[in-house]
């Protein structure tokens, strides 16, 4: 199986650091008239925001992180990498078509909702059933994070209704869309040190 290069474990590493701390710091800008339980990250990157080129630069840097973990992420299925790839693609075009500073926007529900979608359903595509493959890349852990990603797409839709705390559901389900591939940039390095490890004893 082939090995993922250790700059991976850095571009899946920053991309939950650059989300929590691009909404952290634009909620800052905002104010008290920001909530962050109710309210969603669209507002703070919506067009006359204070936060508006925090979040706005956040979310076109987590979409290049994607971008980049997909490239290095050897290991995975080629439909997952692809998955990954068009996800970070989506977030930078969220980026780039902001929502209004009032109302809905069709093209920016529209592109959010396709990179829910394609990273919601990257850990299954990538998954492989090779008995040698990393924790991150095997079916229960990837059926597992897919499942709990689209419950919580499933709990923001639910609360954008009026029937919860929208900027909760949102945050839970990015976040964990955000971490995922580190976790399994994470086991595909630690696999590949438990496989060098009995080689170097040979060796010696």
């Amino acid at each position: 199986m082939r090995s993922v290069p250790r700059w991976s474990l850095i571009s899946s590493g920053c991309a939950p650091v650059l989300l929590i701390g691009g909404w952290t710091v634009a909620a800052r800008l905002e104010g008290p008239a920001y909530d962050p339980v109710s309210q969603t990250i669209s507002v703070l990157a919506a067009y006359g925001a204070a936060g508006f080129w925090v979040m706005t630069t956040a979310l076109f840097a987590l979409g290049v992180c994607h971008l980049v973990t997909a490239w290095g992420l050897r290991p995975a299925a080629t439909a997952g990498r692809v998955a990954l790839a068009c996800g970070g693609v989506a977030a930078v075009a969220v980026a780039l078509v902001p929502a209004p500073s009032s109302g809905g926007s069709l093209r920016h529900g529209s592109v959010a909702a396709v990179g829910f979608a394609l990273l919601a359903a990257w850990p299954v595509l990538a998954a492989r059933r090779e008995s040698r493959a990393p924790w991150g890349l095997r079916p229960v852990p990837a059926v597992t994070a897919t499942a709990l990603m689209a419950l919580g797409a499933a709990w923001y839709l639910f609360a954008t209704q009026g029937h919860g705390p929208a900027g909760v559901a949102e945050r839970f389900v990015t976040c964990l869309q955000a971490v995922w591939p580190f976790v399994v940039v994470a086991s595909c390095l630690r696999r590949s040190g438990e496989r060098e490890t009995p080689r170097a004893r040979a060796r010696g």
